[in-house]
């Protein structure tokens, strides 16, 4: 092995020793991109002038206009939690499953892929739905770890069904076009509430003391008026989700152009709903403001970090490690999802998607063949799981902080383990199917 890449394979050794030792993020790939580039340097493996690209790159990733639908959808996210919209809809859903064992629960997952669609901020669908739902099931004698997994899984679905912000890094970190990649991802995100609502209905079936009905005679008070409660609830919902998919799968507008649509629309909500505040306003912002600083110091520490690591052959050593595989194509891919996967229970998906995704995935392109698009739906799917995956997913956080003292936190992490597992379920199917990400092409690309 060449000097230069056994410095690389140290230099990722110690990046992931400095994560796991709980140093911050962006700061934990700058300084070790800076110190082995130095390194580098002075051992010759790397010209004097190597860093010199550093700003320019750095720069073109500030003014990259497709991420700036990044700061723009977690604005609308953010806004949207502000307007009351969740919990009106949790409201109406629940009159409409309630009759059903499990129906509390399945009305969880609906609004779950609702707001998905509408704001795509995992921590906002976590918390609302904590709060709102999470006392009334337990109220209804709901178990609690079913409360807890539904509520986890139900709000990481904006991580997969557009407007996604995964979806928008992995788009320009793959060199593939984000519309593309958000027609792709409706199915397989709709294929996940369909196995979450199976599991539930089925749970409710077998162990109807877990998940039961609300009484008919509770259910009658609201049945007079549901149809129109459901119908207000819904409409701004979809409306919104129309004017910001609709514009991107029609080809109308780009998604930062469509995410600005959102944006606005949002603000809009809030005023019809009578909640908009300048106070209010400002929260949002600071919020946006705190949300998006993270990302992108994360993206300047990855991109000193990718840079050096590249510089030392260190992802050639990584392909070569990859090809010399015998295990074929679809086996190579595997082990790519394994690694993924694996690295959920430890690091977040930011660190995935800038790191981990650009020097895994260009060999399953180039080498093995795969379509670009197809395998950046299926990274977001397996991304997915890195919310739910103890001991570090951040929808456990979320729920553990808004959670009443009688949830422990053994339940939650017990919860999630088989949506974890339906998670997977759908990550296979999409793999084996892979006409699931294409079928939609033929509707809006054809």
């Amino acid at each position: 092995m060449p000097p230069e890449q056994i410095l690389a394979a140290v230099m990722f050794a110690g990046m992931i020793a400095f994560l796991f030792a709980g140093f911050p993020v962006a700061f934990s790939l700058t300084f070790t991109g800076l110190f082995f580039g130095g390194l580098g340097v002075l051992m010759g493996a790397l010209r004097p002038d190597f860093f010199d690209i550093l700003p320019i790159r750095i720069w073109g990733t500030m003014t990259n206009y497709t991420l700036l639908a990044v700061p723009l959808f977690v604005f609308m996210g953010v806004v949207l939690e502000k307007s009351g919209l969740a919990e009106e809809l949790l409201e109406t859903m629940a009159l409409l499953f309630g009759k059903m064992r499990g129906g509390i629960a399945i009305s969880v997952v609906v609004v779950g892929a609702i707001l998905a669609a509408s704001t795509g901020i995992v921590g906002a669908s976590v918390i609302t739905m904590g709060l709102v739902s999470l006392p009334t099931m337990l109220r209804r004698g709901y178990h609690k770890e079913l409360i807890c997994g539904t509520i986890c899984a139900s709000g990481t679905l904006g991580q997969i069904i557009p407007p996604s912000v995964i979806l928008v890094l992995l788009g320009d970190i793959m060199g593939v076009s984000v519309g593309d990649l958000y027609i792709g991802a409706v199915l397989p995100g709709l294929l996940l509430v369909a196995l979450y609502i199976v599991y539930i209905a089925i749970l409710g079936r077998v162990r109807p003391d877990m998940a039961p009905a609300i009484p008919e005679a509770e259910l009658a008070v609201f049945r007079s008026d549901a149809l129109k409660r459901v119908t207000i609830a819904l409409i701004p919902a979809f409306a919104l989700i129309v004017a910001v998919l609709g514009a991107i799968f029609a080809g109308v507008a780009t998604p930062t152009e469509a995410a600005s649509v959102g944006a606005v629309g949002g603000v809009v909500l809030t005023m019809v709903k009578r909640k908009f505040t300048w106070g209010m306003l400002r929260n949002v912002m600071e919020a946006t403001t705190r949300i998006t600083s993270l990302a992108f110091i994360i993206l300047v520490g990855a991109n000193c970090f990718g840079l050096v690591f590249r510089g030392l052959n260190g992802d050639r050593l990584i392909q070569d490690f990859l090809k010399s595989l015998p295990l074929g194509p679809y086996g190579v891919l595997a082990v790519v999802m394994f690694v993924i996967f694996l690295l959920g229970f430890f690091i977040d998906f930011f660190e995935i998607c800038f790191i981990h995704v650009p020097i895994l995935t260009p060999v399953l392109v180039t080498h093995f063949g795969f379509d670009p698009m197809w395998l950046g739906v299926v990274i977001g799917v397996n991304l997915q799981t890195s919310f739910l995956t103890p001991p570090f997913g951040f929808a456990l956080f979320y729920l553990r902080g808004v959670a009443p003292p009688e949830i422990k936190t053994t339940d939650i992490y017990r919860g999630v383990v088989p949506f974890v597992g339906l998670q997977l379920i759908g990550l296979t199917l999409t793999i084996a199917f892979p006409q699931i990400v294409r079928a939609l092409f033929g509707l809006f690309r054809g």
